[in-house]
């Protein structure tokens, strides 16, 4: 849930500058402290603070240290306050032994009593400092021998990066549960928990699996297993470029990653729309018409927005192929007892394609016999490489904290599945052709809903100072509803609770009252008359009615306060639009009270622990 960076060269540049602007680039992914260690040549010497990034910044220019290689760290903090002795990197007794890790040692409270009873001295509350003094203790003749030996006592995830005084430019990097890749340069290398902190320097990654341990010195790089094997990984190129991450015009990246929404569409789109002959392509499925015909049932695995996601292809699915779909927060399903899943497809969302959750729930489907997708945006990513098959969504790296363009990419991508399947299961092309011609129009629909945003920042400046809101919808658009609570929860630190519009009144309806703002989603389908019905009931209670209806839809004034029109679409397509307003509503609120947009306090942008 913290960022990882390592860098040694030939001393063509300084370490300390490049593991820094890593570090920078890797802040959206949240955190508390951050630090450097550096090896100087004669020794190991580190830097770190509780704090931010420009703060580190600040103490190497007051107190700088310089060498060819080193490891750096920005820490969430899980075992242990965020305090500068907590943050990483971390030592051992002699200081020679410095190690960064994301992850969690389980085990770690066992390993320190077992350390200090044989005269360790701890500084820290943290579970990584167990790392550093096992290193110390292990037996082998070199670096990663003394990492693998420390690493079979240790049970928990972890990304980790180590280096040793006694072997200067090694770094050993570790894997089991948390992401990290190799970044591949000309005499140099490098290590990250994610690709942003290094694409200034190179496009050219190694995904690591886990269980593997990679080595890295000035002069190469090799990866090793437990009984140090060599073992043989993929270079990958990273397509995007730093463009990609920068924030450009904007005051805020989620700002950023709303409004690039028209175009994150449609690179879901992009090459999978075959009009004549009604069909989306997704050639990653590697799913064949006889599998299609075998499924009876398909689970939906996911956290956070992604289940939101989740709970809208539930809908399009069972409307367009007739199978009946479950959507199952991750972290409860990796821990039921598995049912036989034969005949079943799972289907895993991630923006990330690392959050453990997700992870751990994919694996335990396969164990129980289902075929397993991937929904990811991140190429590589691990829930990409073990899924037997799945969509990327290519909406670009997402850096806000809070998610926005993913969400919609991977309602599209939802879409799409559910046609696919729709083809093999009897959906008639007609009714093909026609989604695929509404998917079609969803860039240019996205553009007009931006339209909206001086109506929505008028509407955050009086609402700004809510203590609670409520969030209503129905059908399809409920889910719309959970995520705009969870946009203003996440980023505003308002209370606020998504419901299905019928709920309120079981319930619910008991907090309204004229200081409560209630945002309905009231697109134009089926149950348009319905949710209409629980506008009054919430008019009559005297609370205040935001709408979010179609154009067209006519005039809502004697029943909702304020109104948001979208453009019309097809129904199931509505949580596209419907969510964009949503997402201002949220975003220009948390502006108006001063509140870190892109790091919203506690939060972590990918989340690779429990």
């Amino acid at each position: 849930m913290c960022g990882v960076i390592g860098y040694t060269g030939g001393g063509r540049r300084d370490a300390s500058s490049i593991l820094v602007r890593g570090l920078a680039r890797l802040e959206y992914r949240g955190y508390d402290s951050a630090g450097v260690a550096v090896h100087t040549g004669d020794g190991i010497v580190t830097r770190k603070l509780a704090g931010r990034v420009p703060d580190l910044q600040a103490l190497l220019a007051r107190s700088p240290v310089s060498g060819a290689s080193g490891i750096a760290h920005t820490r969430w903090a899980t075992h242990g306050a965020p305090t500068t002795r907590n943050a990483h990197p971390h030592v051992d007794c002699d200081e020679r032994i410095a190690v960064v890790h994301n992850g969690i040692i389980e085990n770690a409270d066992t390993l320190r009593r077992a350390l200090e009873g044989c005269g360790h001295k701890f500084r820290t509350e943290t579970d990584t400092e167990t790392l550093a003094h096992l290193i110390e203790d292990s037996p082998g003749e070199t670096l990663e021998a003394r990492v693998i030996a420390a690493l079979e006592l240790v049970v928990g995830t972890y990304g980790l990066a180590v280096m040793s005084a006694d072997e200067p430019g090694k770094i050993v990097v570790a894997r089991q549960g948390s992401p990290v890749l190799l970044g591949i340069g000309d005499d140099e290398f490098f290590v990250a928990s994610d690709a942003s902190a290094i694409i200034e320097y190179t496009r050219s990654v190694v995904h690591l699996n886990d269980g593997d341990i990679a080595v890295l010195t000035p002069q190469g790089y090799h990866i090793l297993d437990r009984e140090s094997h060599v073992q043989l990984r993929a270079v990958d190129d990273v397509t995007w470029d730093l463009e990609a991450i920068a924030l450009g015009p904007y005051a805020h990246f989620m700002q950023k990653e709303i409004f690039e929404q028209a175009d994150t569409v449609r690179g879901t789109l992009r090459g999978r729309l075959m009009f004549d002959e009604g069909v989306a392509r997704l050639n990653g499925l590697n799913i064949t018409p006889d599998d299609c015909a075998a499924i009876n049932r398909i689970t939906i695995v996911a956290c956070g927005t992604s289940w939101h996601a989740g709970l809208v292809g539930r809908q399009i699915i069972e409307s367009l192929a007739q199978i009946p779909v479950t959507v199952e927060y991750a972290s409860e399903y990796r821990y039921r007892r598995p049912l036989p899943a034969s005949n079943t497809l799972t289907i895993a969302i991630s923006q990330s394609g690392e959050t453990a959750d997700t992870l751990e729930a994919m694996r335990a489907a396969r164990a129980a016999g289902s075929r397993v997708l991937g929904i990811v945006n991140v190429v590589g990513s691990t829930i990409a490489r073990e899924s037997d098959g799945g969509i990327y969504l290519h909406a670009g790296p997402e850096i806000g904290v809070a998610s926005t363009k993913a969400f919609t990419s991977q309602i599209v991508a939802l879409a799409l599945l559910g046609v696919y399947l729709g083809q093999q299961r009897g959906l008639p092309l007609e009714a093909r052709r026609d989604l695929l011609c509404r998917l079609a129009q969803l860039p240019t629909l996205v553009s007009r809903v931006f339209a909206l945003e001086p109506h929505v920042r008028r509407l955050a400046e009086e609402f700004v100072d809510a203590r609670n809101a409520l969030y209503l919808g129905r059908g399809v658009n409920f889910p719309v509803a959970l995520e705009g609570a969870l946009k203003l929860k996440e980023i505003s630190y308002i209370h606020a609770e998504g419901y299905p519009a019928a709920e309120m009144k079981h319930g619910p309806i008991a907090l309204i009252d004229a200081e409560m703002p209630v945002v309905f989603l009231a697109p134009h389908d089926e149950v348009y008359t319905k949710v209409l019905s629980n506008m009054q009931e919430v008019r009559a209670r005297g609370g205040r009615i935001i709408a979010v209806t179609t154009e067209g839809n006519g005039d809502l004034g004697g029943l909702a306060d304020h109104q948001l029109r979208v453009p019309a679409t097809a129904p199931l397509l509505s949580p596209v639009l419907t969510v964009i307003p949503l997402q201002l509503l949220a975003y220009h609120i948390a502006v108006l009270r001063g509140c870190d947009v892109d790091r919203p306090r506690n939060l972590a942008k990918s989340v690779t622990v429990e």
